[in-house]
């Protein structure tokens, strides 16, 4: 993963980040090409749809009962991991089919690629935290206990990584800023109404069972929402708009907006440049820093679609 291109990890995994397996998590899961939130509104939309993803992942009961369960909660994972190895491509596919009317998924075929080279390391990981902790029963004592080290490492790495991918889900926002909440609540729902069809209400009683198994799901789509309402209104942002089509925004700092009557306008003009339309009188002129989805043409001077 190196060459003309950044590095995976930008740098950031080292020998001593294997000594704490959250920061090697957070360096795996979370690679150099994943574009920054846009403002800190953004950010704190999205670290409120995390939480919200991990009750409707790691199990009602850990968060509701007060008991930890190990068991159940690698259950649950694993779970989550085959739902979001088929959920997660066949959502990005209808997305494809949406926006085939103003670009080509040719354009997208590199933070596609990238996309999925972390949704199917995730899973790896999780199917081989799983595989030692049962397979620790068939050996003695001490292979025994060697195994149940790699596997608590691997327990803490692979929970620290789908913190950090709840956030950027599988690096989406490479490829459409609007990606990550929309799997986020897809993929919430899908975790959640299993259990309320079989009747798994772990003990709690008809109403509260529906209230805690729900208040997950629809407490991210009220985050996802919000996220996407406001990637539209102040970025231009739209869910149906191919990403090859949307207004450059600089990664990380809030746009201008023009300085027509706009209190927030800056007073010397816009420091960034115009992404919304050109001045009256001044030809348009794109943002030169190119398109936020995807940092590569930062890093080499391509188009981050390929194009």
């Amino acid at each position: 993963m190196t060459g003309a291109r950044r590095s995976w990890t930008d740098g950031s995994l080292s020998g001593r980040s294997f000594l704490k397996p959250h920061k090697a998590a957070w360096a795996v899961f979370h690679p150099a090409w994943i574009p920054q939130a846009l403002d800190p509104t953004v950010e704190r939309l999205k670290r409120g749809r995390v939480v919200a993803g991990a009750v409707a992942a790691v199990g009602v009961y850990t968060f509701v009962e007060g008991g930890f369960a190990f068991e159940e909660m690698l259950e649950n994972t694993a779970i989550a991991s085959a739902v979001l190895f088929f959920l997660t491509p066949v959502t990005v596919g209808v997305m494809l089919f949406v926006w085939r009317r103003t670009g080509t998924v040719g354009q997208l075929k590199r933070p596609l690629l990238d996309s999925l080279k972390l949704l199917l390391l995730f899973i790896g990981c999780v199917m081989t935290t799983v595989g030692i902790f049962r397979s620790s029963e068939m050996f003695g004592l001490v292979p025994r206990m060697l195994l149940t080290l790699v596997g608590l490492w691997m327990a803490f790495f692979v929970m620290a990584g789908a913190v950090r991918l709840s956030g950027n889900f599988f690096g989406s926002a490479a490829v459409h800023r609007c990606l990550p909440p929309l799997l986020a609540t897809v993929t919430s729902w899908l975790m959640a109404v299993p259990d309320l069809i079989t009747g798994d209400l772990h003990g709690l009683s008809l109403t509260m069972g529906i209230v805690f198994i729900l208040g997950a799901p629809v407490t991210v789509t009220g985050l996802a929402l919000l996220e996407m309402r406001r990637l539209k209104r102040r970025y231009g942002i739209r869910l149906a708009a191919h990403p090859a089509t949307l207004p450059p925004t600089p990664a990380g700092a809030p746009p201008q907006a023009p300085p027509q009557g706009n209190p927030y306008g800056h007073p010397q003009g816009n420091p960034y440049g115009q992404p919304y339309a050109p001045h009256p009188g001044q030809p348009y002129q794109p943002y030169p820093q190119g398109n936020p989805y995807g940092s590569y043409r930062a890093h080499n001077g391509q188009n981050p679609y390929g194009g």
